[in-house]
């Protein structure tokens, strides 16, 4: 299979106000824009995109409706510090305060209206025991 995109879709009850959240907060603008689904491209990497889809759409097989729960966005930048006192001076809900992890991230996680979370990381070099886990070129410099 070749993919010519990749993307997820957050399954939302707002999507107006799902699809502004990103916008303000992440960079994104809209590519389409309906009621029921938006597609968003981050302004600063076209592959970076996002959909908002009304979690009982027709669309979605019966089964598959509802609101999405238990996923974790990643958003890997630059200067985690920089984002981390940018999103809070926005008023970005904090769940897990900036901090180095052991298995190499500097992040902080974030939720968004609809309760899905945004870990926002910046690579940092794992401890030892970490690192082995690591192929050489995923080792963070």
């Amino acid at each position: 299979m070749k993919t010519t995109q990749y993307y997820p879709v957050l399954q939302v009850a707002d999507v107006a106000g799902t699809s502004a959240f990103y916008r303000q907060h992440f960079g994104f603008r809209a590519l389409f824009e309906s009621d029921w689904y938006v597609h968003l491209q981050q302004r600063q990497d076209a592959a970076v995109n996002l959909a908002i889809l009304r979690y009982d759409h027709h669309t979605i097989p019966e089964g598959g409706r509802g609101e999405t729960r238990g996923l974790i966005l990643n958003f890997e930048v630059e200067d985690v510090d920089a984002e981390d006192a940018r999103l809070r001076a926005q008023g970005v809900p904090v769940v897990k305060s900036l901090r180095d992890e052991p298995f190499g991230q500097r992040h902080a996680i974030f939720r968004d209206p609809n309760g899905v979370l945004i870990d926002v990381i910046t690579p940092i070099p794992p401890t030892e025991g970490f690192a082995e886990g690591f192929a050489a070129e995923a080792l963070p410099t």
